[in-house]
């Protein structure tokens, strides 16, 4: 495993790190047991930083997050995530009282006094040009709750919006081979002032890896059935945006570039690492299986520059007009 600083942490985390939504939710059927076996094997790999949030299973990934800390002895971060328990979900929720509520039920599912890492959870747009909402989090960093804050964000926008409040340690953004926006500007703008990135949906709900077809079937639970248009939440969290067939077709063409010895999943993973502006890349996993075949594209050799160049031409061509400008 490789290590990357996060922003100005003074933290050295991960590479490849640990999303946890799916062991929470919303990703079909998940057992307990499996769960655990993950994270276990997450540590074992060498995997030191774990991302989740208060509504991934209601709370119950971080509790998961909590009881693997309780059984292990080597130490990791954790990074959560709050906001979406609003409901309605609006910028004026995002006040002292509610987000004080929500980071104190995280302390509780976590069992930590502290809270490593808090990030909003895709606030709406309004929230990034509300200073007051971040001296709220300044105030809790204060009182000993957070020991720092980031974002989660959809868009390109929100990203360099939040990085001009001093105190924002890291920003969490979809990027991946289909989703390639922030490496325009956002990229350079959060290296000049020393912002982590934390690359979410590396693998595109899985569409990155190879393993999905046409004859995919997916739980009714599972936001790759219910959410492709945006029917829940934003529907660039589902395929990244990109419409399922032009997913699959795309993939086709990306298959005959995978190295030898690395796996379409490992490349996609690798790819986003030749970027030195992002500390990690947070794949989910709720098998064993998969959080090593994740964890060993941290130690896969650089992508060649043909392979690079290639992605790049395929990007322009088939999904470029479909996402780039809407986040």
């Amino acid at each position: 495993m490789h290590y990357r600083e996060l922003g100005r942490t003074g933290w050295k985390v991960s590479a490849i790190s640990f999303g946890a939504w799916a062991i929470g939710g919303t990703w079909g059927a998940v057992k307990d047991q499996e769960s655990l076996a993950a994270l276990h094997h997450a540590l074992d790999m060498g995997v030191n930083f774990f991302d989740t949030a208060d509504v991934y299973g209601d709370g119950h990934s971080e509790q998961l997050l909590a009881r693997l800390r309780r059984e292990r002895s080597e130490p990791f971060y954790i990074a959560t995530k709050a906001g979406r328990r609003l409901d309605p979900h609006t910028a004026e929720g995002y006040n002292r009282v509610n987000l004080t509520a929500f980071i104190e039920r995280s302390l509780k599912n976590l069992e930590v006094e502290a809270l490593d890492l808090l990030q909003l959870h895709c606030p709406p747009p309004a929230v990034y040009y509300m200073p007051e909402v971040f001296g709220v989090l300044d105030d809790l960093q204060q009182a000993g709750k957070l020991r720092h804050y980031g974002v989660s964000v959809e868009k390109v926008e929100e990203a360099l919006k939040a990085i001009e409040y001093p105190n924002v340690q890291s920003v969490q953004i979809i990027f991946n081979i289909f989703r390639q926006r922030p490496r325009d500007l956002f990229f350079a703008e959060a290296q000049r002032r020393g912002v982590g990135i934390l690359a979410r949906l590396p693998l595109s709900s899985g569409m990155l890896t190879g393993k999905l077809t046409r004859n995919s079937q997916f739980e009714s639970d599972d936001h790759r059935l219910f959410n492709r248009q945006g029917e829940a939440f934003d529907r660039g969290e589902t395929f990244s945006g990109v419409d399922y067939e032009v997913g699959l077709q795309a993939v086709e063409a990306l298959r005959p570039l995978t190295p030898t010895g690395m796996s379409m999943t490992q490349m996609a993973l690798r790819w986003i690492l030749m970027f030195p502006a992002v500390t990690c890349a947070i794949p989910g996993a709720k098998r064993p299986e998969q959080v090593e075949e994740n964890a060993l594209a941290a130690d896969s050799p650089a992508l060649p520059e043909s392979v690079m160049t290639t992605i790049d031409a395929l990007y322009h061509r088939q999904i470029r007009p479909l996402v780039h400008h809407y986040w």
